[in-house]
């Protein structure tokens, strides 16, 4: 009797220690942390080729959660839908947006999270939405392919405009303008001695200029000055005998008459 109480201690000791062993075991597991997670959900537009389950999500460079689940969303395929396990203390406002980056060309592919600083209010589920939407944008493969694609277009464009430019008239219309380009450059070369003739010509006759200018500065001119001011006196004089006759017209028969003598004084 004494031998089966003896084992049935022993058994419920057992199950004991391996109860408290596997409890440990969780607790040690969980890295000593009691932080809490909260859920979001994102929606990628691009292959998340490289992304899986566990990936990390990193905030600024520091992560923050990680990938819980990686699936098509059902409503449209051409959406990824990610469900992303990120810490509570994370500041995810309505301006944080995620995007699918990489660590390299082969490096670990993860979610970068970042803040566009357009609103700072703090990100909540829409009526209806188990869990908050953050917003994405494109990868840097994507804005290169984007690049890419817009650069190609441009050079198809301008290729197409030089054809149109260099089609069989326009063709035409360039070799006669050299042509005749060609023809003035002869022109102008066959005529070079009469241009050296008319530029000696023109020389030698502000040569002989020069001492006509000379003479006309230092003797016509004062001599023509001279004669517009003794006009000008003289018009002035006959200005003066005009007004005299016009008061006294008998000053032509009598002359002037005497003057009036002054106090004092006889004829």
């Amino acid at each position: 009797m004494e031998t089966n109480v003896n084992y049935t201690v022993v058994g419920a000791f057992v199950l004991l220690l391996m109860t408290f062993t596997l409890l440990a075991i969780i607790w040690l597991s969980s890295g000593f942390s009691d932080e809490s997670f909260s859920r979001y959900l994102v929606y990628m537009q691009e292959s998340v080729t490289g992304l899986s389950p566990e990936s990390p999500v990193e905030f600024n460079g520091v992560k923050v959660g990680t990938v819980e689940s990686i699936e098509l969303y059902p409503n449209n395929p051409h959406l990824v839908q990610l469900l992303l396990n990120i810490k509570s203390s994370t500041p995810i406002t309505t301006g944080t947006v995620a995007v699918l980056s990489s660590r390299g060309v082969t490096g670990v592919t993860f979610i970068q999270l970042k803040d566009d600083g357009t609103n700072l209010a703090m990100l909540k589920a829409a009526k209806g939405q188990r869990y908050p939407v953050i917003k994405t944008a494109p990868s840097l493969l994507v804005r290169l392919d984007t690049a890419l694609s817009q650069l190609s277009k441009n050079l198809q464009n301008v290729s197409a405009s030089i054809q149109s430019v260099l089609n069989q008239q326009n063709q035409h219309a360039i070799q006669e303008s050299l042509q005749n380009l060609q023809l003035i450059t002869r022109n102008i070369a066959a005529n070079d001695r009469h241009m050296t003739q008319i530029m000696r010509n023109t020389a030698s006759l502000t040569q002989q200029f020069t001492p006509m200018v000379k003479m006309l500065n230092t003797q016509i001119l004062p001599q023509s000055y001279e004669l517009l001011m003794k006009l000008n006196l003289m018009s002035e004089n006959i200005a003066q005998v005009a007004a005299l006759l016009k008061q006294n017209p008998s000053m032509l028969v009598r002359g002037t008459p005497p003057q009036k003598l002054g106090p004092g004084e006889k004829p």
